[in-house]
């Protein structure tokens, strides 16, 4: 059995990428006057905020002030459109309660800023099964890079190949890969073909209803 459970947050613990890919868009083409499909958007949607915008229209082109700006301008926009839609994935408060009476520790590893982490932790009710937590804020490298979840390993004090992660985007899995632990993979936004490439997924789920503790 694993010893740890990292959770990636946004597609993974609720399924809202697609807010996220609106409120996005919506700022990308309407706010920024730039010319980006929503499906191209979605390519775009790893790592920090900052980064994002870099990736789009190339380092430099913001300021961290303004970059700053409209990353919260973004979060604020998917907060009032996702709030009624509030929810855990199916089947995952069911989950989480079975693995904490089963002693196994969690930790969520995200490159959300902490104040969508608090949206969704408080809101839910589900901030006592996670000890630890690792946001944008607290890593120098994004997903891909296994920082994410090998900071959440060794804040858990568990070794990394005792860790299983929970993703649901390609990059997250490379992450997870890249940490040297196994994956589970929500199919929330990516469809199966999306991960063809990595051979540490040990099943996909479109929900937790029917998972095993592993």
């Amino acid at each position: 059995m694993y010893e740890a459970y990292l959770f990636d947050l946004n597609g993974t613990i609720i399924d809202d990428m697609q807010f996220h890919a609106r409120a996005w868009h919506e700022i990308l083409t309407k706010d920024l006057k730039f010319e980006i499909t929503f499906d191209e958007t979605i390519l775009q949607m790893y790592g920090k905020n900052s980064e994002l915008l870099e990736r789009v229209f190339g380092k430099g082109y913001f300021t961290q002030q303004r970059m700053d700006e409209l990353s919260m301008e973004k979060e604020l926009r998917y907060q009032a459109a996702f709030k009624p839609h509030l929810k855990l994935i199916d089947g995952l408060g069911q989950f989480l309660d079975k693995a904490h009476q089963k002693g196994i520790k969690m930790a969520i590893g995200s490159a959300a800023i902490p104040f969508n982490i608090d949206f969704v932790l408080d809101n839910l009710n589900i901030r006592k099964y996670f000890p630890v937590i690792v946001s944008a804020e607290d890593v120098i490298l994004s997903k891909p890079h296994p920082e994410t979840f090998t900071k959440g390993a060794e804040l858990l004090n568990v070794e990394y190949a005792k860790c299983l992660v929970f993703e649901d985007a390609p990059k997250g899995i490379e992450a997870a890969q890249n940490a040297g632990m196994q994956s589970i993979a929500l199919t929330t936004l990516h469809q199966p073909e999306d991960f063809v490439q990595y051979p540490n997924i040990l099943k996909f789920i479109t929900d937790y209803q029917a998972l095993d503790l592993l």
